[in-house]
């Protein structure tokens, strides 16, 4: 599954998401679209739940989410547990949000940064590691009991 990359997002993010599906798929990923599929005015979180859930089951290890500022999509994201979606505007973000916070979900702000600076950051986030050690106790603690 590591090679299946899913993304969802409501129109603010459509245009970022259909720049990156074709990145993504140039690079050998196959991706899961969870809509949404045009500009059309929708409502983020019918798109951001399915993908969190899948994400919280296991599903997909790792995940992409935008809208246009990024902000709704990643608490929607946030609300399902095990779930950890970090809200990412700059190549070292993504990096660290999968170093420190081992990050399941990249959110991207669709109408805030341009479309080769959100993919320099999808990059960043596929190819960084968790890193463990002092972090792990970290997020452990991040879900409620």
């Amino acid at each position: 599954m590591k090679n299946i990359i899913p993304i969802a997002c409501d129109h603010g993010g459509f245009a970022m998401k259909q720049y990156l599906v074709e990145r993504l798929k140039e690079r050998g990923y196959e991706v899961k679209d969870y809509g949404t599929y045009s500009e059309e005015s929708v409502d983020y979180p019918d798109y951001i739940h399915p993908i969190a859930q899948d994400i919280q089951d296991g599903v997909y290890p790792l995940g992409i989410i935008l809208c246009g500022s990024g902000n709704g999509a990643q608490m929607t994201a946030n609300k399902h547990p095990n779930v950890r979606a970090a809200l990412c505007w700059n190549v070292e973000l993504g990096k660290l949000a999968r170093q420190h916070n081992n990050a399941n979900i990249l959110t991207l702000p669709g109408r805030f940064i341009e479309n080769e600076l959100a993919w320099e950051i999808v990059q960043a986030y596929l190819t960084t590691d968790f890193e463990g050690g002092r972090h792990s106790k970290r997020v452990e603690k991040i879900n409620l009991k």
